[in-house]
């Protein structure tokens, strides 16, 4: 089934296939790393991860590419706040984004990629501009890229600068330049700075010089396709089509993926207007990271998405539901053969949900098809009509859907706890929810005692110990369910 997705650069859905017809080389952009990520990057890299998880299901080996830009203004800036030099301060934040992008179960790239790592291509590709006259050095020992040089600057972002005068605000850098639309590829140093001692002068690289430096060196001149969110591309992704083609004088990226911004409650997420969260923000207000990760794709990449607490509520009891159907099909009493309805609407499940993937990533298509096969598998337990042929085709159809959206496995109780532990380090342990250290405060083994202490209660008919030990458990955010396979519990 051929993938199509559309394309910023073409403003038109295409084909994606391999320019080879073998790996697929891909750029994600990265993190910056001088804070913790917030769920507007999450929302990015989490769209990313599906791409390339259906990209993987589909046959297609991928080459992935993440920088992670490592030394920049904020850094430097936050690096002094803190008392340390960037080298000691940036590995915290590097170490925290990692551990979150495996809170909500994204891949790892195949390449990471970072900028402090990678001085001397930036310093390389900087040369091979200055030869065409398309970088030149500024008194103060700067380096710029001319972008009159570059007729094609616009082509990604649709942006017309002929008549866009030299104060328009395309680059805050403060140091002289012959227009003040171009943009730094290497600044020198302020005082007290970091920097790397070169044959270009002392500095440190620009934003948009890393991208294109590392992406070639790890991807080649052209590769398949590069993504990021929709506030990189302009002036970070227009950038780098520039400095880049104007080097090789080939395409850079054929294609172009951008994600949507994030709303939460219907605004712009900011600190100022008080709605700005971390990922362990929400795991310390009691959320699970399975339903944090479950919001984040269920829209689709090109759609806007508003985040608010109770669509992730909504979210936590889906992800619930999955869970519970996929253990129900494992276990229920089933009838000899195959209920043909039901073995038809698992083959309609995994068509409708491959088919909307392949349209332009539509993961909200992807989910109604599976949630219909739950709703038809549930009601043929519920009513006996499971065949015993029909499990495997239910159980390949869950499988085919966890292999993209990545829940079905339940690491939510050992997350929280990590995020528990991370805030008593760094004491935060006053920002987590009440109701979630009650719940935490009990451990697997005693909650199994106490429900088999409960059951025991009832086959002596001491109901009011029964009721007690319920209260007790709700109390702690434990939630009983009573079936005729037994008792479940499971944490709210």
């Amino acid at each position: 089934m051929t993938i199509r997705l559309f394309n910023t650069l073409s403003s038109t859905i295409e084909d994606l296939v391999p320019a080879g017809a073998k790996t697929f080389g891909m750029y994600a952009c990265g993190p910056t790393v001088y804070d913790y990520g917030h769920i507007g990057n999450f929302r990015t890299f989490l769209q990313v991860d599906v791409l390339r998880r259906f990209l993987k299901q589909q046959g297609i080996t991928v080459r992935h590419v993440m920088n992670v830009t490592d030394v920049d203004d904020k850094i430097i800036r936050n690096a002094a706040l803190a008392g340390l030099p960037i080298e000691e301060y940036t590995p915290r934040f590097e170490q925290a984004f990692f551990e979150d992008l495996d809170s909500l179960n994204v891949e790892r790239p195949e390449v990471i990629a970072r900028a402090t790592e990678n001085i001397a291509e930036m310093v390389a590709l900087i040369d091979r501009l200055a030869a065409q006259d398309l970088a030149y050095r500024t008194e103060d020992g700067s380096w710029y890229f001319r972008i009159a040089g570059f007729p094609e600057y616009g082509k990604l972002s649709k942006k017309d600068f002929n008549g866009i005068s030299d104060g328009a605000r395309v680059d805050l850098d403060e140091y002289d330049k012959d227009s003040a639309r171009d943009f730094a590829l290497w600044k020198a140093p302020k005082e007290g700075e970091y920097r790397w001692e070169t044959h270009l002068g002392p500095g440190r690289p620009g934003w948009h010089i890393e991208c294109s430096a590392m992406a070639m060196k790890f991807l080649g001149e052209t590769f398949d396709l590069h993504a990021g969110g929709e506030d990189l591309m302009f002036p970070h992704h227009e950038n780098e089509i520039a400095q880049s083609e104007s080097a090789t004088h080939k395409q850079f990226a054929r294609h172009w993926f951008h994600v949507r911004f994030l709303l939460v409650e219907g605004r712009k997420m900011s600190k100022s207007e008080g709605n700005f969260y971390t990922l362990r923000d929400l795991l310390l207000k009691g959320f699970k990271a399975s339903a944090i990760r479950f919001l984040l794709i269920s829209v689709p990449y090109g759609q806007q998405l508003n985040f608010t607490f109770e669509g992730l509520a909504a979210e936590t009891g889906a992800v619930d539901r999955l869970r519970t159907f996929h253990q129900r099909v494992k276990t229920a009493a089933t009838i000899e053969g195959s209920n043909q309805s039901l073995a038809a609407e698992a083959e309609r499940a995994v068509h409708g949900f491959c088919a909307a993937l392949s349209n332009d990533l539509n993961t909200a298509e992807a989910r109604a098809a599976i949630f219909e096969l739950v709703r038809a598998g549930n009601a043929a337990i519920d009513s006996g009509a499971l065949g015993a042929e029909d499990v495997p085709r239910i159980l390949g159809a869950l499988q085919r859907f966890d292999e993209v959206f990545a829940v079905l496995e339940d690491r939510d109780e050992e997350i929280t706890r990590t995020a528990l532990e991370w805030a008593e380090r760094e004491g935060r342990l006053d920002q987590a929810a009440p109701e979630l250290l009650a719940t935490m405060s009990l451990g697997d083994a005693q909650i199994d005692a106490l429900v088999e202490e409960r059951t025991l209660a009832k086959r002596s008919r001491n109901f009011a110990r029964a009721d007690a030990i319920r209260k007790e458990l709700a109390e702690k955010g434990i939630v009983l369910e009573d079936s005729k396979d037994g008792v479940r519990w499971k944490r709210r």
